[in-house]
């Protein structure tokens, strides 16, 4: 994995080369086949990915289970992202209770991933702390800009459905 090419991911916005030299070995690149989901909303999340190629689509359920059945399996297309924008995946996996993926995604075309272990990710920020600082703060930021863009949504939600109720 090109240092870079890393640096220019917000997981790792105001690393040094030598920082970012730590992160190099502990990539793994894949290729993902267009229609394949390569992150299952619900599924134990132990990795993160950057999309270093590619289109991708974030789709969640419509519905909570209520029901070990399953139920109803309806989703909801969230968002495409291009590689252009080099997005990551799977954050939310990293702090989550029981590290569930929260949503499910799917390469629209065929995608070029470099994925990094969760363990591997921990283990060079616990060796490195001021490393581990940075990275750590980048991902609140991540997490943050995630959680305003899903409050807004809840509001647009609430409103049109706040709206259907009164007519």
């Amino acid at each position: 994995m090109d240092v870079k090419r890393l640096e220019k991911y917000s997981i790792f916005a105001h690393l040094t080369e030598e920082e970012l030299h730590l992160f190099q070995g502990s990539f793994k690149e894949i290729t993902v086949p267009e229609g394949t989901e390569f992150i299952k909303e619900g599924d134990v999340g132990d990795s993160i990915y950057l999309l270093l190629n590619g289109t991708v689509e974030i789709t969640q359920n419509l519905t909570l289970p209520l029901s070990k059945s399953g139920g109803d399996t309806r989703e909801k297309a969230i968002i495409k992202l291009s590689s252009d924008l080099r997005p990551l995946f799977g954050e939310m996996s990293l702090f989550n209770e029981n590290d569930r993926r929260t949503a499910t995604v799917r390469a629209i075309t065929e995608c070029s991933l470099a994925k990094l272990m969760k363990k591997d990710l921990f283990a060079i920020c616990d060796a490195h702390p001021d490393l581990g600082y940075k990275v750590m703060q980048n991902l609140c930021q991540i997490l943050c800009t995630n959680l305003v863009k899903a409050n807004q949504n809840v509001l647009k939600l609430t409103t049109a459905f706040s709206l259907a109720l009164e007519r």
